[in-house]
């Protein structure tokens, strides 16, 4: 037996979901990054992207957002298109890439109901003409007309096609979203939904529309084909539904299909959105109480899902029966194999998800996913296509143990080079440390400890409590330098700053005993936001001192949505406002040409970071080969520190 299935028996023993027998209880959510032709079509890399989390053991990949009436119910700039033409090839090629890699292919039907009309958070771009929800509605966004009854039959119909073709071309279940904002929920909302006639009024009337839906898909795929439903177990709005509806709503159509998924709050409320697909700041497993209490009234078996991770503590829900099955979104972008590992007794091994949002914020802007730790992340296709093997073993030296340098020396240890790491500090890590210091950083730290394992597997030779310099690079004589020294704190020349009240974010970061009762932050950027949550956490009365209008702007706008609600609940936000002084007693600042100061016992700078240029071209200058990577060659976050260490190292 593997030692994942003695170590975690509920996650690996089997369960059938209609006419398909699941080998174990992971599956891989709904996620649909934009990685789809304009016409509505999946792209090859979207395919290998979905190929990955079947090679990485989930029992179910689960493609999310089909839209099923591209005319109304489009939400987002680019998805998968079911009523467009050609639309077949791509999805028959995803389904069979499933397939071939172990798992079954599951595709989410979905309408964006008003939001097929209005700008949402997934673009602009291709909504319709008119925006159609439950009731007339006067949004910032733009005018809701009434769906008239007869585009709510053609949408039902468009669901039994759309349910068909995905049959046709090969998946092995579809699931109806009925969730997070989108058509089902704007008419299952008593606010949204003032209509007077049959899908109007009392709860049954409101859900007439997704039932009848629901008999429609069941009559599209015929008789054991598993239909999945994603319904909130709470819409945590005051819009939307409690959680004594949704369990009605449950109720309703318990006989109509094989698995819930239940989720939570709304995708279009800013507020919710890190609620939904939960931020750092919240447990994990904060939504399992919704899943288990919905289980409690439902003859179905029941998944939860919501920034899960760790199989161990997918083991207890499971097997306190919480849940039957758990469903997991971005921890698989961070490591594709969290099932396989487990599986085999490698948990240790998982790269942890950061909750960063940065898969959400590249999709945004680029219509391509990526990952902060997983730089192959979006990357599927050139991956499978592999590297040549070095032509010879080369004498590797990496000055830094930071993220980047442990990367770039995992890489190309594994690529079997000979590979000696050097840091100035007493272990590896870096910025790792003061990063992850925070009670709700915690994914950070595991992420370190997570790489300082790998260093040590792949053989790599460890140097601490050692700076490289020019003459250590001589005297090493490299065949390969990788520079990943990181950059220095900015410490500008503010009158006072050499005052013993003032301290630098690391340190702070790393010692907040250090601080005082009062303290005023310079700096509003990620480090001296967090820093503000994290001494809060503390006890700690904080300050933020920001020259800009805004704080943490630098930050992608899904983060910085759960982000500010903490910052503000954790800090006084001076905005547009200058530091003049650092005094004994405080900050003098000045704005709108106004001065006042800023009681404090302790000033933490955290004016941002520096690349140390001069010296890096010094050392770049004593090796043929070298690489630059890291905060040393762009000061950014771990995301470009793990990206440039990997590609970087693939070319050695």
């Amino acid at each position: 037996m593997m030692k994942g299935k003695e170590k975690y028996p509920h996650i690996f023993s089997p369960i059938r979901i209609g006419n398909i027998r699941l080998k174990n209880r992971i599956i891989a959510a709904p996620t649909s990054p934009s990685m789809i032709t304009t016409d509505g079509h999946f792209t090859p890399e979207m395919i290998a992207y979905l190929e990955e989390k079947a090679l990485g053991g989930a029992s179910v990949v689960t493609y999310g957002e089909s839209i099923v009436h591209s005319a109304t119910g489009k939400s987002h700039n680019k998805q998968l298109q079911l009523d467009s033409f050609g639309v077949k090839q791509g999805m028959a090629q995803a389904a069979r890439a499933i397939h071939n890699a172990g798992a079954y292919a599951n595709i989410q039907l979905s309408h964006g109901g008003k939001y097929g009309g209005l700008t949402s958070v997934g673009g602009e771009h291709g909504c319709s003409d008119v925006a159609y929800g439950p009731s007339p509605e006067t949004t910032p966004a733009g005018e809701v007309q009434e769906m008239p009854r007869e585009l709510i039959l053609e949408i039902i119909e468009s669901y039994r096609a759309g349910a068909r073709l995905c049959k046709d071309c090969g998946f092995d279940m579809v699931q109806v979203h009925a969730a997070h904002g989108w058509l089902f929920s704007q008419f299952l909302s008593p606010v949204m939904n003032q209509r007077t006639d049959e899908f109007g009024g009392s709860l049954e009337n409101r859900a007439r529309f997704l039932l009848m839906v629901l008999d429609a898909v069941r009559d599209g795929v015929g008789p054991r084909f598993p239909i999945e439903i994603r319904l909130s177990g709470d819409d945590l709005t005051d819009s939307g539904l409690g959680l004594e509806d949704c369990i009605e709503v449950a109720k309703m159509v318990d006989d109509k299909v094989d698995l819930f998924n239940i989720s939570c709050g709304n995708h279009e409320d800013p507020d919710m959105f890190c609620r939904t697909h939960p931020s750092a700041f919240f447990p994990r497993g904060v939504n399992v109480y919704l899943a288990a209490e919905i289980k409690k009234h439902v003859k179905t078996p029941v998944a939860s899902v919501g920034s899960l991770k760790d199989p161990e503590q997918i083991e207890e829900i499971i097997a306190t029966g919480q849940a039957d099955i758990v469903e997991i979104g971005r921890a698989l972008l961070a490591d594709p194999y969290l099932p396989k590992k487990a599986l085999e007794g490698n948990a240790e091994d998982i790269t942890p998800c950061l909750r960063c949002y940065e898969c959400f914020g590249e999709t945004s802007r680029s219509e391509t996913v990526k990952c902060a730790v997983n730089p192959t992340m979006g990357q599927q296709l050139s991956e499978k296509c592999g590297r040549k093997d070095p032509e010879r073993r080369k004498k590797v030296l990496v000055a830094g143990g930071g993220p980047a340098g442990m990367e770039a020396a995992i890489t190309a240890a594994n690529r079997g080079h000979d590979v000696t790491l050097v840091e100035k500090a007493g272990k590896l890590g870096g910025n790792l440390h003061p990063a992850g210091a925070a009670d709700f950083k915690k994914d950070i730290a595991d992420f370190c400890r997570v790489l300082i394992k790998r260093v040590e597997e792949a053989g790599v030779k460890v140097v601490l409590n050692t700076e490289v310099t020019e003459a250590y690079i001589r005297e090493f004589a490299p065949d390969v330098l990788f520079v990943a020294i990181g950059s220095n704190e900015l410490v500008p020349p503010i009158k006072g700053i050499d005052l013993p009240n003032v301290i630098m974010a690391i340190d702070a970061e790393l010692h907040p005993e250090k601080l005082g009762k009062k303290v005023v932050i310079m700096g509003g950027g990620l480090v001296g936001s967090e820093a503000a949550i994290s001494f809060s956490h503390e006890g700690k009365e904080c300050s933020i001192i920001e020259m800009k209008g805004k704080v943490a702007e630098e930050v992608n706008s899904f983060y910085r949505g759960g982000l500010m609600v903490e910052v503000e609940k954790s800090a006084s936000i001076y905005l547009n406002t200058t530091v003049k002084e650092i005094l004994p007693t405080g900050v003098l600042c000045q704005r709108d040409g106004k001065e006042f100061i800023v009681e404090a016992d302790s000033v933490v700078c955290a004016l941002g970071f520096r690349a140390p240029y001069d010296k890096v071209d010094s050392f770049c200058d004593l090796a043929d080969e070298y690489y630059i990577i890291g905060d040393c060659k762009n000061v950014g976050q771990i995301y470009q520190a793990v990206n440039s260490a990997y590609y970087a190292a693939q070319l050695v």
